[in-house]
Parts: structure tokens; C-alpha cells; sequence
């Protein structure tokens, strides 16, 4: 999959190593793993078939968003950048033609 992201900032932290790791800490070697599954995904189902990844779609004002897992608290938040994005019959996001993401933010849900 082709990732974008929505700042200079976000790409730094989590394409350069020694950005990565001043982040992260001791999840960089695991965002670093997340990184590399969503650049080697042909496209948002496959993505969602990797176990370890969690990826879901969340729910309410984050609809269309997604979140993969780094860790107990942390997610990458990332959302379809297609325009218009693609969708099936019952206006649910077609995840097989989602082809490129857009790195929204990292987050601790809790």
C-alpha cells in the first residue's frame, strides 16, 4: 500500500530510525514491523488479515478511520486516501480497492 501522512512531523516519526526511537522507545522495533506490514499489503484486507496488527475500522465521529496496534495503549490512526473512496453496495468502505492510506496520528487509548 502507498502511505501518505498529515505532517512533516508524523512522517519523520515513523520513517526515520533515530526519529523513531526517540518517540517510541522500546516500541519502535514494533511500529517499525507495522510499517513495513502496511507497505507490504496490496491493499486494507489484506492489512486486516495479519493477527498481530489488530486492524479495525473505528466506530462513531471516527468512522472511516482505522487503527492498527503497537502495543496494550497504542494505535496508528490512519484513514483510506482515495478520492472518492471506494465503496460497496451497502456505502461500507470497500477495503479490497483501498490501495492508499493516509497516517492520520499515534495514539494511547487510554
Amino acid at each position: 500500500m502507498d502511505i501518505s501522512y498529515k505532517s512533516n512531523k508524523l512522517k519523520k516519526q515513523l520513517t526515520k530510525a533515530k526519529e523513531m526511537q526517540k518517540e517510541f522507545g522500546m516500541m519502535a522495533k514494533k511500529v517499525n514491523q507495522r510499517i513495513k506490514e502496511i507497505k507490504a499489503s496490496e491493499n486494507l484486507c489484506d492489512l486486516m488479515k495479519i493477527p498481530a496488527a489488530k486492524c479495525h475500522e473505528l466506530h462513531g465521529d471516527r468512522k472511516g478511520q482505522y487503527a492498527v496496534s503497537i502495543s496494550g495503549n497504542y494505535r496508528l490512526i490512519f484513514e483510506p486516501n482515495h478520492d472518492p473512496i471506494p465503496l460497496k453496495d451497502d456505502n461500507s468502505i470497500d477495503t479490497v480497492k483501498v490501495t492508499a492510506i493516509e497516517m492520520l496520528k499515534k495514539e494511547d487509548y487510554h
